[in-house]
């Protein structure tokens, strides 16, 4: 979310959580200052997520303390160490990011202390990859990485992740659309019934 336009979408549609990308190389990257002026509209039943590369965990533990942030999804080299630190101090959840490419990238990402896994592609690729991959797992993890309105309920209905992070998929022209985050969110919705 970069716009407070894409605030009100979100806040219409009623999304369980919402992404502020932190990363300066992120072409959806936003500052500090911004991402607190879009959480002061936020819907307060909408968890803003922080997302991070190789950030310092005192400037994540900061945006959580702040709450500018509700939880820190981290993309990096991050160790167990600067996650538990993070949880330690702030008392709040952390996604931890796996790129996937085979079955064991998975089973490795598992190990992690996080409270959650994002499996991925990639940071940010808009591709997904291949799903038969993704063995049965006892940690909830976000399923992210070329998911848009056309594919969603597939891939809910097959693997039942805990949530679903998309980016470009509801996205035209660069900028998030209203019509393609409302249908991506029903079709979640009509899958879960």
């Amino acid at each position: 979310m970069t716009r407070l336009e894409d605030i009100t979408y979100v806040n219409e549609a009623k999304t369980e959580y919402i992404g502020f990308v932190f990363w300066p190389k992120s072409k959806r990257a936003v500052g500090d200052k911004q991402a607190a002026e879009l959480k002061k509209s936020l819907d307060p039943s909408i968890q803003a997520v922080g997302v991070f590369v190789n950030e310092t965990p005192e400037r994540i533990i900061q945006l959580l303390k702040k709450q500018i942030i509700d939880l820190a999804q981290l993309h990096g080299e991050e160790t167990e160490e600067q996650i538990e630190r993070i949880r330690r101090e702030t008392g709040k959840p952390v996604i931890k990011a796996v790129k996937i490419r085979t079955r064991e990238d998975i089973l490795a990402g598992i190990q992690t202390k996080a409270d959650y896994l994002l499996l991925d592609s990639g940071m940010g690729s808009g591709e997904t990859f291949d799903w038969n991959t993704i063995p049965q797992i006892e940690k909830p993890f976000f399923l992210a990485g070329g998911l848009y309105p056309g594919n969603v309920e597939e891939a809910v209905q097959n693997f039942h992740p805990y949530a679903v992070d998309v980016s470009s998929g509801v996205e035209t022209d660069g900028k998030k659309d209203e019509t393609k985050i409302r249908e991506f969110i029903r079709r979640v919705r009509d899958e879960q019934r």
